[in-house]
């Protein structure tokens, strides 16, 4: 394994700036953004894939520097009901794809998408309950009529160019828990995979190592992001929280820099899951901490997961 950095944390400095910064800090791997939601700061597809001069050059200054590519991002929403905004989004896993394919990145993370109530719908609607009935009729027509025509197509789109879909489970979009991706699966099959992000995790109620376990050798990509549950917020409100991300001392919960959540204990036990589910590639950093620093954010989860990666192979079981 190798600590990484998901570079959209830098996409104000230039591409080699940043890259410099990554290596200095003691990183193994970068996973860069493309379009949609992450943009595209260091990476257009979309130039790169006209221009054969310009990927070697983006390929070199990321192996030059000893780093690798764990992925390449796009997280985007293909299945939103405003056309303009799918066809966007779509265009941009599209590209991302062909250009891993080109520059030889095994893996694409993206969302699963979120489409509207029906064929009318402006705007995404993400069910969460079964009743009353309406809720569970719109959930049937998206997994019907939206997710599986675009994930059937999207998913043989990728394997015809050698690239693994990573979908990170993610409140908003139809895959969000365990199951919801599991069905997911069923339509991309062993192409469609996660980007294992505990954070989404937690706050829903879930334990990342038993979805670790149940997951296994779906797991194509990770995430390295804590989140801090405020119990006192929690019993009063629950955990469904649409309050800002920067209101910290109302809501029910707020991502944090990783350590800052939960202890050491709990991530060793997360990185042995991954071995045991073999996993063996990149944990990438993502920072969305609102009470620190882009700098002392990123710093401190790469030496917090210094104390905690697996970098060699387990040896022979010589004691059994």
């Amino acid at each position: 394994m190798k600590v990484g950095v998901f570079m959209v944390l830098f996409a104000q400095r230039a591409f080699e700036e940043a890259l410099d910064y990554v290596k200095e800090t003691g990183c193994g791997a970068v996973e860069i953004g493309t379009g949609a939601y992450p943009g595209n700061a260091h990476c257009d597809p979309a130039a790169l894939l006209e221009d054969a001069g310009a990927r070697d050059r983006f390929k070199q200054a990321v192996e030059s520097r000893g780093l690798e590519i764990s992925a390449l991002s796009c997280h985007g929403n293909p299945l939103h009901p405003n056309a303009d905004q799918a066809q966007a989004d779509d265009r941009a896993f599209r590209d991302t794809v062909r250009l891993a394919a080109e520059i030889g990145v095994g893996t694409v993370i993206t969302f699963s998408g979120c489409p509207g109530d029906s064929d009318t719908a402006q705007k995404p609607n993400w069910v969460t309950c079964p009743w009353p009935p309406d809720f569970s009729e719109i959930l049937e027509w998206q997994w019907a009529e939206r997710v599986t025509p675009y994930w059937s197509e999207a998913a043989a789109f990728a394997k015809q160019h050698g690239v693994r879909v990573a979908i990170e489970l993610h409140p908003g979009f139809v895959a969000y828990h365990t199951g919801s991706f599991l069905r997911l699966r069923k339509i991309g099959r062993d192409t469609l995979g996660v980007n294992f992000d505990p954070s989404h995790l937690f706050w829903q109620g879930m334990d990342p190592l038993v979805c670790a376990r149940e997951l296994g050798d779906a797991i194509f990509h990770v995430h390295m992001k804590d989140t801090w549950l405020d119990q006192a917020n929690i019993r009063r409100n629950g955990v469904l929280d649409t309050k800002s991300y920067t209101d910290e001392k109302h809501r029910s919960w707020i991502f944090r820099t990783v350590g800052y959540g939960h202890g050491a204990e709990f991530w060793r036990a997360l990185i042995s899951e991954l071995r045991l589910a073999g996993y063996d590639g990149s944990l990438s950093i993502e920072h969305e901490d609102s009470l620190l620093s882009i700098n002392e954010g990123f710093t401190k989860a790469v030496d917090f997961l210094k104390q905690s990666v697996l970098t060699e192979q387990p040896g022979a079981v010589w004691w059994a």
